[in-house]
């Protein structure tokens, strides 16, 4: 690992000299400057992990070298030292964005313990920006697998509207992949360096859904023994989005309602309401506008939640995706067992291309790791799942006897267990199946 590089700006020689050489002992590299203007030419050239400041540091201050400093990067770390008697003037560096002061005279542990930490929080800055790229690299429109004509819609409009504010309902078949439309659309958007947080208004019963939203006050009900923010706040600036959103009960619908119309929200127990600016994507797998025939979700709150809305298509009805599909999943899985990428062959192609995905592109991530895991260099029509290989279906071996599916995966069981020298264990792990499974298999077999 490299050396952090740690900035000393500091007028006095015999000061600098302590701290310098306290530094270097240490470990760090350390660049010096005497004076305000020196101290931004070498933070801009040698980009420090760490600046440390005296606040007196002659004609221009500490104080604004720091605005300098974070006008060229925000998120710089910047401890600042003053005499014991200035440290009001400490504060107001803290407020202007300081990570911490150190007051002369100092320890010398407590300096270098100090210096530990603001360089720790340097690195958790920078994991941060290294994870939010990967985050906007991975949901980049571009990543989106699918370039059928039934997508290539949906693409056109997700792009526009990502740069809005508008609320958005996406509809559309359970594992369709709404929430990663979602999150496309809000890594896409000004608001890509704020929150994202999902909720699945499903999942949770109705008061714990309703304190997870809004938030509660200390006190509001048994239990709630300090404040929490709700989720509407702490989405902040960012997106909330709310998977599921048409199982939400009628009386939280009116709450929620109000909430967006008046862009503020009133926690459990509180009497005074707190303002907010999350955008709300809402997602269902349900016919919302259904829903609202029957009675069973608000018209009002449908139409405030659909400013724009769309319904993702299954993915029956984009077979040609498929192929594209099934070969991203296999690269990633090959990726994730560390082994050379497989190749699909035409007949297993066919197969996913035929089958009718009830459970959409989830179920299709989740064959096509099944087939990664159970093949050897090839992903052949007997490494899928036993529904999308129909056992009435006939098929040919290599002889071009024609043989049932069933008949396939009887050898193919088989030849794995020779191979592993009857160890019915490590057979059972790599068909992955249940041991008692593979008894069940076997007895029917005659073995």
């Amino acid at each position: 690992m490299t050396q952090p590089t740690i900035l000393i700006v500091e007028d006095e020689d015999l000061m600098c000299g302590i701290i310098a050489g306290l530094l270097t002992d240490a470990g760090y590299r350390v660049v010096t400057a005497a004076d305000a203007d020196a101290g931004l030419n070498l933070f801009t050239t040698e980009a420090p992990d760490l600046t440390i400041s005296d606040i007196n540091i002659g004609r221009v201050d500490g104080l604004t070298l720091l605005d300098r400093i974070k006008q060229v990067d925000a998120d710089a770390v910047v401890v600042m030292i003053t005499a014991y008697s200035s440290v009001e003037t400490a504060v107001a560096a803290l407020r202007k964005g300081a990570y911490d002061y150190i007051t002369k005279p100092f320890i010398n542990e407590d300096l270098l313990q100090t210096v530990k930490n603001a360089l720790r929080q340097r690195e958790l800055f920078r994991e941060n920006h290294y994870l939010r790229r990967e985050l906007k690299a991975r949901y980049n429109f571009d990543n989106i697998i699918g370039r059928s004509d039934a997508l290539t819609g949906i693409f056109r409009l997700i792009e526009k509207i990502a740069a809005t504010s508008s609320s958005v309902l996406i509809q559309g078949e359970s594992g369709t992949g709404k929430e990663v439309i979602a999150r496309a659309i809000h890594y896409n958007s000004p608001r890509a360096d704020k929150p994202f947080i999902a909720i699945n208004c499903g999942a949770l019963p109705e008061n714990l859904l309703e304190s997870e939203l809004f938030g509660y006050v200390k006190g509001a009900f048994t239990g709630a023994n300090a404040n929490k923010i709700g989720l509407l706040r702490a989405a902040n600036g960012g997106t909330l989005f709310l998977d599921e959103v048409g199982e939400m009960p009628a009386a939280l619908q009116v709450k929620l309602l109000r909430a967006l119309q008046e862009r503020e929200v009133t926690p459990l127990g509180a009497t005074k309401p707190e303002s907010f600016d999350a955008r709300v994507i809402a997602a269902t797998n349900r016919s919302l506008e259904e829903e609202v025939n029957q009675g069973r979700f608000r018209e009002d709150l449908f139409y405030r939640l659909s400013v724009i809305g769309f319904t993702l298509p299954p993915l029956r009805d984009r077979r040609e995706d498929i192929p594209l599909l099934a070969r991203y999943f296999v690269r990633k899985f090959c990726q994730e067992q560390g082994v050379p990428e497989k190749k699909v062959s035409d007949e297993a192609m066919q197969r996913l291309i035929n089958y009718g995905w009830r459970g959409n592109v989830r179920e299709l991530q989740n064959a096509m790791e099944r087939a990664v895991t159970l093949s050897e260099d090839q992903i052949e029509i007997i490494h899928l799942p036993p529904k999308v290989n129909d056992a009435n279906i006939g098929t040919r071996d290599l002889t071009g006897q024609t043989v049932t599916l069933e008949e396939l995966e009887r050898r193919y069981i088989l030849d794995i267990l020779a191979r592993e020298e009857d160890d019915k264990i490590r057979t059972a792990d790599l068909l992955g199946i249940d041991l008692s499974t593979l008894y069940r298999k076997l007895k029917r077999y005659g073995r």
